[in-house]
């Protein structure tokens, strides 16, 4: 650094550099969510499916993971740790927004720290859903297990901090829950074995029966503030593009008419759950339609790519067909999905900027 700084020895020189780096540091700098006075969110909890799995599934004997290269191609370190994503994923934004830590670790990450308990950790498991039967498919961790791994959660917590202090972290955390797409796309519309017992009205309800009870569930174990995802707009992320959009891989309609009438039934059963739950503060969280006008107008939102993912070919890759021995493309920035199923994590950071906007203060 001396020889560097005798190099450029002149003051107009010296005070370039210092404004450059002055841009670099504010380019780095954390945006956090400012919360209304006397109001402190202790914790992040999430629960679900592969759109907030941080690692869980390396913990698991199922094909539904991505411990390997190329996944978190852009992570810190350029180490896949097992969220499925090139980069962060929107449990580890949310929490980074809020300013509580910089990522949300995986409940059984063995690194674990009692530190990291009370602060928050992330229970989903890539491929699980509502409907009981998706789990079974993909042998993954189901929403019933995550909330058997939450009740264990809760009595470590009570030894660490003690039960009154476990009260307030349950009471006062921020509860996510991520699940649906896996129920549609997988179950329901690709190994079809649902088909022959529901049709999208009924096999809706049933998602919705099990959401509903999963968030009762929630609540009745301490929590209070939950904030439920809507289902994405899954008929046109790439592998439903390839699988069920014909020849020109448009968006699969019917994917679409199943998400748009899951989410309908789920927001007006948690504002029902909302009045009925004393001092609760459930939220529906539309993820459908911003994504959709992201998909829709990539362009403007400034991406190149919509129709592929970053990873191979981008049409199918996916999990361990997402891995070393295929290309990847050289800026995953310019791509709004970075494999055949998951958004990048631009995206992400998009959404979870709109989605804290919108609704954080419908839980105060």
């Amino acid at each position: 650094m001396a020889l560097f700084m005798k190099f450029f020895n002149s003051s107009s020189t010296s005070l370039m550099l210092r404004f450059i780096l002055s841009l670099v540091l504010s380019f780095r700098a954390k945006a956090v969510v400012k919360l209304p006075p006397n109001i402190t969110i202790p914790a992040v909890i999430a629960f679900g499916d592969s759109i907030v799995d941080p690692g869980n599934n390396n913990k698991v004997k199922t094909l539904v993971k991505c411990d390997f290269p190329p996944y978190g191609k852009d992570f810190e370190g350029g180490i896949p740790t097992g969220r499925f994503c090139n980069g962060k994923i929107p449990s580890d934004l949310l929490v980074e927004e809020l300013g509580i830590k910089e990522l949300l670790p995986a409940y059984l990450d063995p690194n674990l720290k009692p530190s990291d308990l009370v602060t928050g950790v992330c229970f989903a498991s890539g491929a699980s859903g509502y409907d009981p039967l998706t789990p079974k498919i993909a042998s993954v961790i189901s929403m019933s297990e995550q909330l058997d791994m939450f009740k264990e959660y809760i009595g470590k917590l009570k030894h660490i901090v003690g039960e009154d202090r476990t009260k307030f972290i349950l009471a006062n955390s921020f509860f996510l829950v991520v699940a649906g797409s896996d129920d549609i796309a997988n179950t329901y519309f690709i190994a079809r074995v649902r088909q022959l017992q529901y049709d999208i009205p009924a096999y809706t309800d049933l998602m919705l029966h099990s959401a509903s009870n999963f968030v009762k569930e929630l609540y009745g174990l301490g929590a209070r503030r939950i904030g439920v995802l809507s289902a994405p707009p899954i008929g046109c992320v790439p592998s439903q593009r390839t699988l069920a959009g014909g020849f020109q891989r448009e968006c699969a309609e019917e994917y679409n008419y199943a998400a748009k009438l899951f989410n309908s039934k789920l927001s007006r059963e948690l504002d029902a759950l909302k009045h009925n739950l004393p001092n609760s503060r459930i939220v529906y969280i539309d993820v459908y339609n911003p994504l959709m006008d992201i998909i829709v107008n990539y362009q403007r939102h400034g991406y190149k790519v919509v129709d592929r993912g970053c990873c191979g070919t981008g049409k199918l890759e996916v999990a361990v067909l997402c891995n070393p021995l295929g290309a990847t493309c050289p800026d995953a920035s310019q791509y709004v999905f970075w494999d055949s199923y998951h958004p990048t994590e631009g995206v992400y950071r998009q959404l979870i900027v709109q989605v804290l906007q919108k609704y954080l203060t419908r839980f105060y």
